[in-house]
């Protein structure tokens, strides 16, 4: 009931955030209960309409749109959120290491940030996809590497703000360890700023894996992955077809919840007061 209380009390547009996440959420964890058909299961002929006997009708071969599109939800999201957070452990830890030590070592992990971040994130992704493969491990690896960058600017600012105050100085009079005082001082104070983070940081994520499976380097078949759905159906598009459309709108319609959702933590972590 508190849950349902708290769910009142924000605005409009979070609560429709909240309720995307909660709806794509559920179909991606109960995927296989959820979908009437089979992950690559050919149910029909190539194409048949919306509406007709299958609710989004079916695709290049003859697959099941919507158990598709299930399916996709449930492979997409759980990659980009296993990636999300393995950028933010790597990229985090990082950060608050140069924060806390400074010097030399602050200098050698900055520069190296700069140098990938310098580098375009489409781009390096596609060279490093096509020199190590797109199996699941590497495309994980790269995307980690490639959003810890963003992470460590925005954990060693925090962390760096953080580390001046004087509970910090007590810490290290005392004798405390770097490792103590980066769990026990400085992740506590920096995990809201870092939490909106994570949220914006997944879409990009998101729409990195959409993107590359679109091009082929994503997820590969038998896999259901958005965009990958996206480029398999286009060219019905020049026959009339809008199926390419239902995976795209998918990806779009998540992108926005966790955007609104995103939006209302950084304004209420920031004071100011909700419009409702």
């Amino acid at each position: 009931m508190s849950w349902f209380k708290l769910f009142l009390t924000i605005p409009w547009s979070a609560r429709i955030g909240v309720l995307l996440i909660l709806f794509f959420s559920f179909c991606a964890v109960f995927a296989p209960w959820l979908a009437p058909y089979g992950e690559s299961e050919v149910v029909g002929d190539v194409w048949e309409p919306i509406g007709g006997n299958y609710v989004f009708g079916t695709d290049q071969i003859g697959r099941d749109l919507l158990s598709r599109l299930i399916f996709g939800a449930r492979n997409t999201i759980s990659l980009a959120l296993f990636t999300t957070a393995c950028a933010f452990l790597f990229g985090s830890i990082l950060g608050f290491i140069a924060a806390t030590m400074r010097g030399i070592v602050d200098q050698v992990l900055s520069r190296f940030v700069d140098i990938i971040i310098s580098i375009p994130t489409l781009i390096f992704a596609l060279i490093m996809l096509s020199a190590v493969g797109t199996a699941i491990p590497s495309l994980v690896t790269i995307i980690s590497i490639i959003y810890a960058m963003p992470v460590y600017r925005i954990a060693r600012a925090v962390a760096m703000d953080i580390e001046v105050m004087e509970y910090v100085e007590v810490a290290r009079l005392r004798g405390e360890g770097l490792w103590w005082i980066m769990r026990r001082e400085i992740l506590p104070n920096a995990l809201t700023p870092l939490a909106a983070e994570f949220g914006i940081r997944f879409c990009f994520v998101f729409l990195l894996i959409s993107g590359l499976s679109f091009l082929g380097l994503g997820l590969q078949p038998p896999l259901a992955d958005w965009g990958a759905m996206v480029q398999e159906n286009g060219a019905g598009i020049a026959w009339g077809f809008y199926h390419p459309l239902i995976p795209a709108s998918c990806i779009a319609l998540l992108t926005i919840g966790i955007n609104l959702m995103v939006d209302h933590i950084v304004h209420k972590a920031s004071g100011l007061r909700d419009e409702h």
